[in-house]
């Protein structure tokens, strides 16, 4: 199974602060502005600015700082998850409570910690993401994980069919035309978008994030 498909390419529709998934803005960088995501598909990297098309044939520019974090995305298997693993999962709730799953990403143990909390997302009708270190895996009618962070803690039931990545640390050499990607950026002062952090996918691989 496959998940390079385009249909996990989806525009943003809102400005919901998104970033805080991935990273901590402090707040003498953050100027009170909010942060930009952006998914597409790589078109040109010259020097330091990174050329995107989104999915609705935008052509976004967006500047690289030396302290741009790249991450490389893989297909993985939800057998990988045990207790005591880190991850993502953007989801949406059932009747019943849980959440159900549109998404697992599993972070390596160096990015431990990385956006910790539940929030709101934008994969679907009142979509959430929830990053934090699984605690209980039930095998009953699919698989539930239950997913604690300070203060709280999720239940996320993942449905087979629900596409399973890992994240591991990278560098500007994955950032080639073709390759598929989800940003998120900063607006500096000159009205220029800077990245924060990039997923780039691996071997085709589309960020399902």
């Amino acid at each position: 199974m496959t998940f390079a498909s385009g249909r996990f390419i989806r525009p943003f529709t809102a400005a919901l602060a998104l970033a805080s998934a991935f990273f901590v803005i402090s707040p003498a960088s953050a100027q009170n502005t909010t942060p930009t995501g952006v998914r597409g598909t790589i078109t040109a990297l010259a020097g330091d600015t990174l050329s995107v098309r989104t999915k609705a044939g935008k052509d976004v520019a967006v500047k690289l700082a030396a302290d741009t974090a790249v991450r490389g995305v893989s297909l993985d298997k939800i057998e990988n998850i045990k207790s005591g693993s880190y991850i993502g999962a953007a989801s949406i709730p059932q009747a019943d409570g849980t959440l159900k799953a549109l998404e697992v990403h599993v972070f390596p143990p160096s990015l431990r910690g990385s956006g910790e909390g539940h929030r709101a997302w934008d994969l679907g009708k009142n979509s959430t993401m929830t990053n934090g270190t699984v605690g209980d895996l039930v095998v009953s009618n699919g698989r539930t994980i239950t997913v604690k962070y300070p203060n709280g803690e999720k239940k996320i039931v993942v449905p087979a069919d629900v596409p399973i990545v890992s994240l591991t640390l990278g560098d500007r050499s994955l950032l080639q035309p073709g390759t598929h990607v989800v940003l998120f950026a900063q607006k500096s002062a000159d009205g220029s978008l800077v990245a924060k952090f990039i997923s780039a996918g691996k071997d085709g691989i589309v960020p399902p994030m």
